[in-house]
């Protein structure tokens, strides 16, 4: 089995490309994950693992999220390599298959100023029953 659930923040922006051949998003971030307090309630320190994510899931963490904001990870963890001036360098990474926004973007956000925040189940709610902040999503702005 291999499957990976976080929760923490972004230590930055996201980095959003597209590929050559296919223009698919892909997204990369990492997070700032809490190791909690030991026994004698001292802070364990944090891990930032490395995040990736693909296609409209990239493009709509590129759209709604910034450094700071708490997010849930769902994926798997993939390891690669690659070589650089001569040595091969490994990686690991946690491939997103679903982000959930955990807080409210911060006022003055691009995405609050254009009226709309974090995303939720499009026809799910009536427009007289949309929060201040948010606005109705059609089936292409979710990314599954």
């Amino acid at each position: 089995m291999n499957q990976v659930e976080l929760i923490g923040r972004l230590t930055r922006d996201p980095d959003v490309r597209y590929t050559a051949q296919s223009q698919t998003a892909v997204a990369r971030f990492s997070l700032a994950i809490d190791r909690g307090k030991n026994s004698k309630g001292e802070d364990q320190g944090a891990d930032f693992p490395s995040i990736v994510c693909f296609g409209k899931t990239a493009e709509l963490v590129d759209k709604y999220l910034g450094k700071g904001r708490l997010v849930g990870i769902t994926g798997r963890l993939q390891t690669g390599s690659y070589e650089k001036e001569g040595r091969k360098i490994y990686t690991t990474d946690v491939v997103a298959e679903r982000v959930e926004f955990l807080d409210k973007a911060p006022s003055g956000d691009q995405a609050q100023s254009s009226g709309s925040a974090a995303p939720a189940a499009a026809g799910s709610t009536a427009p007289s029953d949309i929060p201040e902040g948010f606005s109705q999503l059609t089936d292409d702005d979710i990314p599954f």
